[in-house]
């Protein structure tokens, strides 16, 4: 992962530590890990924010911020990601999470009992929290950790590519000065 692009993208760590209406986060915003950009903050904020996409809650966008707090993970990029759950994505989000709860349940389709009224809503909802609960932790546990392994991965080959393009680079400047000598 290139730093020149992500930072391109990324907030101004002072203006943000100074915004006012954040001051009630007191010294922990001012943090120089939640602004780094490694490897291990970079990873960990894919893994919190994919996971945090997955839940279903509103305000998922604090509670990434408390974790990427807590686990050092980079703040603005844990926060983005919650946004891959949104309001077009977020049903499929949730009825996928809801198949997975099922199947790990081992319990069967409740849409028969389901009565589609919104006076109704509390009733439906005693008979999915749970699997759409269970499927949505699952869920967002294993994307975040396939996001946390992808960045790792393409991390690591970005890095040894820059390295290489640099071993090439020496190694011409070499010939170069040896040809002149």
């Amino acid at each position: 992962m290139p730093r020149k692009t992500l930072k391109k993208y990324m907030p101004d760590p002072h203006w943000v530590k100074n915004h006012p209406h954040l001051s009630w986060l007191g010294e922990h915003i001012k943090n120089p890990g939640l602004w780094h950009l490694s490897h291990r903050s970079v990873s960990l904020a894919f893994l919190v924010g994919i996971f945090c996409a997955f839940l279903p809650m509103p305000f998922q966008m604090v509670v990434a911020a408390v974790l990427a707090v807590l686990m050092g993970s980079n703040l603005p990029i844990s926060i983005t990601l919650v946004w891959i759950s949104n309001p077009l994505t977020m049903p499929a989000i949730l009825y996928f999470s809801y198949c997975i709860g099922q199947l790990i349940l081992g319990v069967g389709s409740n849409a028969d009992v389901m009565v589609w009224h919104l006076d109704k809503l509390y009733d439906n909802f005693k008979h999915i929290w749970r699997p759409l609960v269970l499927g949505s932790l699952i869920s967002g546990l294993v994307a975040g950790l396939i996001g946390f392994i992808s960045i790792r991965i393409l991390w690591t080959i970005q890095v040894r590519r820059t390295w290489i393009k640099r071993g090439r680079e020496r190694l011409k400047r070499q010939q170069l000065n040896k040809d002149n000598d």
